[in-house]
């Protein structure tokens, strides 16, 4: 697995350099994942028809509108995928085994794709697949200004609001939430980072 660390970027950017990384994954026959986070911005996956109160970037992947912002950690996945269910189970593997240790209570909705406690969204996550190899991927709250990302309803879920780590009594930097996560995705995948 290599692991790309692009640290704070644009959506747009990273749109951008995550397809240049999709094609050397194809090239290549590689695992790559991208860790970064972006500045404040919305985004909707292409199953969205709905308008919303704030700017919104469309989005090729699934789900419906996500909120990023500073204190989020991002993981796009450019893996090869011969099965996907088979690769977004040991996705899931890998982010509850991170919860399992951290913040046992949170759980995965699989009719409401992402990572929960109780009503309190944590985690989302969208994939596409393109010509054997995934894009997109996961978002995790870390410690993120929660006011802003409350200004939508996470992935437009009614009765749903946003938390974070540090919202719920964990206080972990990005950079130490980066290297477990990426421990366990080595685990998931029985693959080791580069």
């Amino acid at each position: 697995m290599i692991v790309h660390k692009w640290r704070e970027i644009g959506y747009r950017e990273a749109r951008a350099k995550m397809q240049e990384v999709h094609t050397l994954a194809r090239e290549n026959g590689k695992n790559h994942l991208i860790l970064c986070s972006h500045p404040n911005v919305f985004t909707i996956g292409t199953a969205e028809k709905e308008s919303f109160e704030v700017d919104v970037i469309q989005s090729d992947r699934g789900g419906s509108i996500t909120c990023h912002s500073p204190g989020q950690n991002i993981y796009y996945f450019c893996f090869q995928v011969k099965n996907p269910a088979q690769f977004y189970k040991k996705v899931l593997t890998a982010f509850e085994d991170f919860f399992m240790k951290y913040l046992p209570e949170v759980t995965y909705n699989k009719e409401q794709a992402g990572f929960y406690i109780q009503n309190r969204k944590i985690a989302s996550l969208g994939f596409r697949y393109s010509q054997g190899v995934s894009l997109h991927g996961v978002a995790l709250n870390v410690d993120v200004d929660l006011d802003f990302h409350s200004q939508v309803n996470p992935c437009n879920l009614e009765g749903i609001v946003p938390t974070s780590l540090a919202n719920e009594g964990v206080y972990l930097t990005q950079e130490a939430v980066n290297a477990t996560v990426v421990h366990f995705l080595e685990e998931s995948f029985n693959d080791a980072a580069l």
